[in-house]
């Protein structure tokens, strides 16, 4: 109920004044002019003047304005002056009005004489008539002035009016109300046209709304007085965006209230419940690891030298007397170490070291003792490396062959052996097989490794495109018929019983039957058919012929290459392989000999010049032109 109660009194009121209005027709006398001091009936007033007083009466719009009722209100004024007088600027005559303003009147003054220095009682006596001034206006509602001066026989009046609203009434005929307030039924002032204007910090129809805090949650909060909020349950902070953990909720967050959703690490109902326990906590000493096993609970792998729960407690390792061979055991940080005595080495003092007496060096290396007998040093044989000379020195290091091939030393001398196909100092160029031309009937080459392809021109195949294509392999003949090669390889068909055309693809109607012709028909086809086939079996004859001949062609074109490319291909592998070394011996035997120190290698032959330690090739057919095949700085 006092919920409602301010609402619904300020629709009645408003409801009430939206019929009623008020407002103020106000009259302002400026002068009053008698100039021979006499009355209306001609008669003087007395021998001291006319003292003058004035009745107005506001009345409703006339067209001819008379005598009569005062509706919209009358008035008389108290004796102003004698004669011609100016009245004073604050004797401003008011005529309240409690209905709405018509917007015209009628306007009735007279001016009146008073024997005495007030006015008498009667003040409708015409004896006591000076002068009668009458208007009618239409008139709006404002605080202008309008200015009148009206004239009488002998007199003269100057004076204004206007019509204005009542306090707190406002619009156009003055019957909108609106008085300011600041208390529980509204916090507001009045705009000039009636309108409500909000105080400071309220809103709503009547500013009885508070606005609350800039920010707060209106979900979430509310206000009673401006700039206030104050949080529902479950909320907090200071725009109430802040929900409120379950009160037993220990490591958690929330969306809504009482809620309590663990962060990571966190289990448990309350989220009271550690499942990273390392990391918060780091319970694992001595540079122990740490294990998380859930529900609060872990397990530390110790570092060696370490034990307990926590790793905390130092193993005395040196208690087990680890040192052999007489060793000093040494308690560390992180174990133990043993100081060996002269003679021995190894994590426990078990191995005995080597010395000069125990003949260490191999292939014929020197050993020499080294600080004072404990260590030793091998000095290798030319040719020999590694701590005890146990590794023959690779000479090929240096030369990367490419494309499969292989190095091959032989003193001073160290070569690239390639595979077939492939030449050059590292086996790097790629022999052109397509060089000899082998392909024919004008097909294309394309080099391969090792190998070669021809692209066969249209009726041709075969490996060197030496054959004719056979034409009748796609079958063209229809309904039986009989493919062979005809002219210039096209393949022509001998069609059966009533077929025709081409490809025997038409079907003839069977002639009449005349036996005679027929009969000369019949031997003409058998004759044909054996001509054609006796034509076959030859070309087919002449073609393998042919072909048997380019490959016998072929083959010892083949034969003669791989014998000229092949270098060291012969050396065995188990030779190669036996530490990267060859006799010059068995080089001897596989390779013929060139000059006096050299040997053919890849077709070349190849010698060791001895002043400049640079090994050199050059082609055996073109003896006195040198080509630097290899360059190996020794």
């Amino acid at each position: 109920m006092a919920v409602w109660f301010p609402l619904v009194l300020a629709i009645v009121v408003s409801s009430f004044t939206q019929v009623l209005g008020s407002g103020v027709f106000e009259l302002d006398l400026h002068h009053f002019q008698n100039t021979k001091g006499l009355l209306a009936n001609g008669l003087s007033c007395s021998m001291t003047g006319c003292r003058t007083y004035f009745r107005v009466c506001l009345k409703n719009f006339q067209t001819v304005v008379s005598p009569g009722d005062c509706l919209f209100g009358k008035v008389t004024t108290p004796v102003l002056g004698s004669d011609s007088f100016s009245v004073k600027r604050d004797a401003v005559l008011r005529l309240p009005l409690n209905f709405t303003w018509p917007g015209a009147f009628s306007l009735l003054i007279e001016a009146r004489y008073s024997p005495a220095a007030v006015p008498p009682a009667d003040t409708t006596n015409p004896e006591s008539l000076i002068s009668s001034f009458d208007i009618k206006r239409k008139l709006g509602i404002g605080h202008e002035w309008t200015p009148e001066v009206q004239r009488g026989s002998q007199t003269e009046l100057r004076y204004s009016y206007r019509f204005i609203c009542s306090e707190h009434y406002y619009g156009d005929t003055c019957s909108k109300i609106c008085a300011p307030r600041d208390d529980h039924f509204g916090h507001y002032t009045c705009r000039p046209d009636g309108q409500i204007a909000c105080l400071p910090g309220w809103k709503g129809e009547y500013c009885q709304e508070p606005i609350c805090l800039g920010g707060c949650n209106e979900r979430n909060g509310n206000c009673t007085l401006p700039g206030e909020c104050k949080c529902r349950k479950g909320w907090q902070g200071p725009f109430c965006d802040v929900c409120k953990l379950h009160p037993s909720c220990k490591h958690g967050t929330c969306k809504e209230p009482w809620q309590c959703t663990c962060k990571e690490g966190w289990g448990g109902i309350f989220c009271d419940q550690d499942l990273n326990y390392c990391t918060h906590h780091k319970p694992c000493a001595n540079g122990a690891t740490c294990m998380n096993t859930g529900q609060g609970s872990y397990t530390c792998a110790c570092m060696p030298g370490f034990n307990g729960v926590n790793c905390d407690l130092e193993v005395r390792e040196c208690d087990s007397q680890p040192c052999r061979n007489g060793g000093h055991c040494l308690d560390s940080k992180n174990g133990y170490r043993c100081a060996c005595p002269r003679g021995f080495e190894g994590t426990h003092c078990e191995h005995r070291m080597l010395t000069c007496a125990d003949a260490p060096c191999f292939h014929g290396g020197e050993c020499r003792e080294h600080d004072n007998g404990n260590t030793y040093i091998c000095e290798c044989l030319p040719g020999y490396t590694g701590l005890n000379c146990e590794r023959k020195v690779d000479k090929c290091t240096s030369l990367q062959c490419t494309n499969g091939g292989h190095c091959v030393s032989h003193g001073a001398l160290r070569l690239c052996s390639c595979r077939s196909g492939f030449a050059g100092l590292r086996c790097e160029v790629n022999i052109n097989e397509c060089a000899r031309d082998p392909c024919a009937n004008g097909s294309t080459c394309v080099d391969g490794i090792n190998d070669y392809t021809c692209a066969c021109p249209p009726g041709r195949t075969g490996r060197h495109c030496e054959k004719p294509a056979d034409r009748c392999a796609s079958r063209p003949c229809l309904n039986g018929g009989t493919c062979t090669a005809g002219a210039e390889g096209r393949p022509a068909c001998a069609c059966p019983g009533r077929y025709v055309g081409p490809r025997c693809q038409s079907s003839a109607a069977p002639p009449p039957v005349t036996p005679s012709p027929n009969v000369g028909w019949e031997a003409g086809d058998q004759l044909s058919l054996a001509a054609v086939c006796l034509g076959v079996g030859l070309v087919a004859v002449l073609a393998l012929l042919c072909a048997a001949v380019a490959l016998i062609r072929h083959v010892r074109k083949r034969r003669r290459k791989e014998q000229d490319s092949e270098t060291m291909n012969n050396l065995s592998k188990v030779d190669f392989q036996r530490e990267n070394l060859i006799s010059t011996l068995e080089l001897k035997n596989t390779n013929k000999k060139c000059g006096e120190t050299g040997i053919y290698l890849n077709g070349s032959c190849c010698f060791e010049n001895l002043t400049t330690g640079w090994s050199r090739c050059c082609s055996s057919e073109q003896s006195n032109e040198l080509k630097l095949l290899i360059s190996v700085r020794m």
